[in-house]
């Protein structure tokens, strides 16, 4: 079957669609995106401003007419952490369910952190172990770590890459001063999830995913997208370091010009580099694995597993083209 996953973040609003079905391997067929920047819309008072609410809407009416375009049987839709803390989310959903009868599921930072960590343990398989899974977005950090497939930790914070530049930056780029405060707030951020990792014991492998964490990967000399998602690419804290002192001294305009970093993140590479570095110091991890598959491919692993059955999460997703017609 072809299904569409619409993933509403922090910066975009992204449809994945692929061809797949229960026990193989999703083959991904098209892929496009809108750059909103909705964590960046909310108001003062916590709501999303009206204008974002507008562009929401416009992006997910264009997402649903691609999807069905593309012959989409289901379109699998869900917003994350911008959508979920904004004080005015159910009038927000409730005026995209109406304009395009798409009606968007809000993940829960831990949903988030469980369905990604599905997603890498059925990339790297059973050998791989106990799993240590990190992914940085735009307004939040997921860890989860576990030998299943459901692990047996999943955490979210307010860590993301956008968040952190929102709230801890005041110059482009950074101050010194900022950079210190900003790593020391941030060991301090990440005290209590140290705890709750060491639990649980030493990882067999650790790997992260994510938007972030490819750019940083990129940028310290994996492989580029182009030389495929099978290809092993790896971050060291050595070299994240290294490109750290680099990066920190460049405004945006200059780090949007590097390859892997992409315009529209590019002023919040800083930030998650270093979330990306604390976190690693954290956990005491000196490298990590690039996964290729995160948050939508656990949606849609989720959605086929259960493809003869219900399921809170991928029931709640899916929503057939049938009962998506306009109110």
């Amino acid at each position: 079957m072809r299904l569409g996953v619409l993933d509403v973040g922090s910066n975009t609003v992204h449809l994945l669609v692929v061809d797949a079905h229960r026990g193989a391997h999703p083959t991904p067929m098209h892929s496009e995106k809108s750059v909103l920047r909705l964590a960046e819309q909310i108001t003062p008072g916590g709501e999303l401003a009206k204008a974002g609410a507008d562009e929401l809407v416009t992006a997910v009416e264009s997402a649903k007419e691609s999807a069905a375009r593309l012959g989409c049987e289901e379109l699998m839709a869900f917003a994350t952490s911008a959508v979920r803390e904004a004080k005015n989310s159910a009038k927000v959903l409730a005026r995209v369910a109406e304009k395009t009868g798409v009606e968007l599921q809000v993940l829960s930072g831990t949903d988030e952190a469980r369905l990604t960590f599905l997603a890498v343990r059925r990339w790297y398989g059973w050998s791989a172990g106990q799993l240590l899974v990190l992914d940085i977005g735009g307004g939040s950090l997921e860890v989860a770590m576990g030998r299943d497939e459901e692990p047996v930790l999943a955490e979210s914070l307010p860590l993301g890459a956008g968040r952190t530049t929102r709230t801890r930056f005041r110059h482009d780029p950074p101050t010194r001063s900022e950079l210190v405060a900003t790593s020391a707030w941030l060991d301090d951020q990440l005290t209590d999830l140290t705890r709750k990792v060491t639990k649980w014991g030493e990882p067999d492998r650790v790997v992260a995913t994510s938007k972030t964490f490819r750019s940083l990967a990129r940028l310290t000399g994996a492989a580029p997208s182009a030389a495929g998602p099978r290809v092993r690419r790896t971050l060291t804290d050595t070299a994240l370091r290294q490109l750290l002192a680099f990066v920190s001294r460049m405004p945006s305009a200059d780090l949007a010009q590097l390859e892997g970093v992409s315009s529209s993140r590019a002023h919040q590479l800083v930030a998650g580099a270093l979330v990306a570095q604390a976190t690693m110091r954290a956990l005491g991890v000196p490298e990590l694995e690039i996964c290729p598959w995160a948050l939508r491919e656990g949606v849609i692993l989720r959605r086929l597993d259960h493809s003869n059955g219900a399921d809170e999460t991928g029931a709640a997703l899916v929503g057939r083209f049938g009962a998506q017609e306009d109110r």
